[in-house]
């Protein structure tokens, strides 16, 4: 079976999608086809020996669309960059003409020469601004469906030639404001879309970005620059002090503390030395190293983050708008019902043909399609805009309709729920030792050392305001600690190993050492001679409202996990502090989304909260990806939310917030319908017999406005929902 990949341009909405989806189904030898409406690309997988590429590229363009296998993240920028700005020219253009428009034609019933300066006015918008709605609707009708194109397309007919009609003496009012204004709303809909479906292609690009473009080479004895694309297996490549490493493999010569960070999400610095692994886009602290490459190309760990993100993006469900699934219903039942009023009011009711076209129009004017179109885009303006306000930023419908169906919650440990950078958190001195004069070497020993635990224990003896001493023949021991004399006094600081490495007793304070270890904290030891001065305890501690914000998840009835790298003791006791009872404990970067999916095979619908880019595949393989705005551009790029205070507490607001949003776009859509369900039997004359009540354009215009205003009123409705407060 092979598989390919097609960038497809021309699609409206999600039942697009659908639609090429099907189509590449049919093609044979199709194993599997999806098309993902937010990246705008198709996946298929086949038999080569029954379908070719160009089969699967007539298939899309039979269906009124166009197809490439030009999937290059260069073609897709250009694409997205044109996309925006004609939307944006239009909702220019669509503003400038429709406002005015829409103050003439509901506020000053006296201005000159109205009924014209109204046409004039809401023409430009009708046929320039909203072309690309016929244009839907026409491919819609070739492939025998309806779509939101249709209706916007039908309904805003209806009001513009009905309004025409009355310029020639056929009708009593007219209705141009109302197809331009709904245009004009729709296109600034369709602007924002785009502008967040662009946001989803940089996060990959930024992700690739990390890669260095050139490698430094050896080559027989001399180092010869070379494009990364150019490196082979085996060869061996050295990196200097502050330069990436180009791709994956393994330390031949050297010693080096290598920034890891964004691709394992832990603050704390890797310790490498000879035979040690490497990972291309991480960063070299301080020393040279010389390595031989092992993973190139596609098999580096950085290339695999990047492909399963792109998985995961093009494997999501695509979301079928509720308007979109009843329009295909909708629509023909609207025009059906048109034409049999004007059939029957011609032949039964023996009607003049102005009457049974008034009828017959105020069918199509009451079913325009303007509450209907509103709800969802208002409701989602409203939500995104609290949101904001609130430090939520939500990228578009699709996170707010998965928000309220998540029952469980996957939290990355470092950075989401601890703060990611470590902190001194306990010490203890030696009874009868100085402790000033303790704290005092101590700094003056880390001051010299570039490792972050001596960061943390500098940044504690400063928070002390105590000086540091002076320090001569400092020595820094890889992966062990630091020495230096001080009045003609050694000391050291290291790690527990080091120190029963060097003779040192640890037996009187084993018991301090284990309790601080069992909390999932590093213990550093300080000591002179063979005589220990001080223990101190390092850590990554919770952030402050961390064990806060998974009671109120666990109130909310939600499964709450937490995965990380760290081992199952310091995981389970992090968690413990959390009040999180599930754990995922020694989990590789690449293997996260895989332990999410293992969630969703079980039919959870799980929403991940990271901030590493490690934690992107992650994101995008959620149902629901939450970045903090405190972590790295690429986790916020691939989340669906994202949390710019770096506050975990916020999820529970997020998660409120869209529970909330939906149901006003389900109110929305409900009264929508039910406007029409009522409104449609009475603008067809049905109680006209019997009452001789009949509802002109006007009234069905009245009554359409009316139901666009209380779905945009109960939207609005959303300003006073509450939010919880920390505790």
């Amino acid at each position: 079976m092979k598989k390919l990949e097609l960038a497809i341009d021309g699609m409206h909405c999600a039942s697009c999608a659908v639609l090429i989806t099907k189509s590449l189904e049919k093609v044979p030898g199709v194993k599997n086809a999806n098309v993902n409406y937010g990246t705008q690309k198709a996946r298929v997988e086949y038999d080569e020996k029954q379908a070719n590429e160009n089969m699967f590229i007539d298939a899309v363009k039979k269906r009124g669309y166009s197809a490439s296998m030009d999937v290059s993240s260069q073609r897709e920028q250009e694409i997205r960059a044109k996309e925006i700005s004609e939307l944006k020219k239009e909702l220019i253009i669509g503003t400038v003409f429709a406002f005015p428009a829409l103050i003439i034609g509901m506020f000053l019933m006296e201005f000159p020469m109205r009924e014209w300066v109204l046409f004039a006015l809401a023409t430009p918008v009708q046929f320039y601004v909203g072309r690309q709605f016929y244009l839907g609707a026409y491919t819609a009708l070739q492939n025998k469906t309806a779509s939101m194109d249709t209706l916007i397309a039908l309904g805003t007919s209806a009001a513009y030639f009905y309004s025409v009609a009355t310029l020639a003496g056929f009708g009593e009012e007219q209705y141009f404001e109302v197809g331009a204004v709904l245009i004009t709303l729709v296109i600034l809909g369709k602007y924002l879309e785009a502008m967040a479906k662009r946001k989803t292609s940089e996060a990959i690009r930024k992700l690739m970005d990390l890669s260095p473009k050139m490698a430094r080479v050896l080559r027989g004895k001399k180092e010869v620059e070379v494009p990364v694309s150019q490196v082979v297996l085996n060869d061996l490549i050295v990196v200097r002090p502050g330069e990436r490493v180009p791709v994956d493999g393994i330390i031949t010569e050297g010693q080096t503390s290598l920034d890891e960070s964004m691709i394992t999400g832990e603050s704390i610095p890797a310790e490498k030395k000879k035979g040690d692994t490497v990972i291309g886009g991480t960063i070299n602290l301080n020393g040279s190293i010389t390595f031989r490459a092992t993973g190139i190309g596609k098999n580096t760990v950085l290339a695999r983050i990047v492909q399963l993100v792109e998985d995961a993006q093009g494997s999501k469900a695509n979301i079928q708008r509720f308007a979109d699934q009843i329009s295909a219903v909708f629509v023909p039942i609207v025009i059906v019902i048109a034409l049999v009023t004007f059939i029957g009011w011609m032949t039964l009711g023996q009607s003049t043909l102005a009457f049974a076209l008034v009828t017959s129009v105020s069918v199509l004017v009451i079913a325009c399609p303007c509450a209907l179109g509103l709800a969802t885009p208002t409701a989602i303006m409203v939500g995104t805009g609290v949101g904001a306000e609130k430090g939520i930023l939500i990228k578009g419908a699709e996170a707010l309709e998965t928000m309220h169906a998540i029952d469980t919650i996957v939290f990355d440990k470092t950075g989401t729920i601890t703060e990611g950078k470590p902190r001194v958190t306990n010490v203890w001195f030696a009874p009868k030792q100085n402790e000033k004069e303790a704290l005092s070497i101590l700094r003056g020993l880390e001051e010299k050392s570039e490792h972050p635990l001596a960061l943390a224990i500098v940044q504690y003896v400063q928070s002390k305001k105590i000086t540091p001493a002076k320090i001569e023949s400092f020595n820094a021991l890889f992966g062990k600690g630091v020495t230096g004399k001080h009045a003609r006094n050694e000391y050291k600081v290291g790690n527990i190993r080091w120190m029963e490495e060097q003779k040192i007793s640890l037996h009187e304070q084993e018991e301090t050492i284990e309790t601080w270890e069992n909390e999932g904290k590093t213990v550093m030891v300080f000591a002179s001679g063979r005589k220990v001065l001080g223990i101190i305890a390092v850590a990554d501690v919770l952030k402050e409202s961390a064990r806060a914000t998974i009671s109120e998840l666990h109130h909310m009835k939600k499964e709450i996990w937490m995965i990380t790298g760290d081992n199952e003791r310091t995981a389970r006791a992090i968690a413990a502090q959390a009040g999180i009872v599930h754990v995922f404990a020694h989990v590789l970067p690449e293997q996260k989304a895989e332990y999410v999916k293992k969630l969703q095979t079980q039919g959870k619908k799980v929403a991940f909260v990271g901030d590493g880019i490690n934690d992107a595949p992650a994101l995008a393989q959620a149902d629901l990806g939450i970045a903090m705005g405190s972590g790295t551009d690429i986790a916020i790029e691939a989340g669906d939310i994202v949390l710019m205070k770096g506050n975990p507490h916020d999820v529970v607001n997020a998660l409120l917030l869209g529970k909330a949003t939906m149901n006003k776009i389900k109110q929305g859509m409900f009264w929508a319908l039910v406007y029409n369900v009522l409104g449609i039997p009475i603008a067809a004359g049905l109680l006209y017999p019997f009452t001789g009540w009949l509802l002109s354009p006007i009234i069905a215009g009245g009554a359409m406005a009316l139901s666009s205003v209380s779905v945009v009123s109960n939207a609005l409705l959303l300003r006073s929902v509450k939010f919880k407060k920390e505790k």
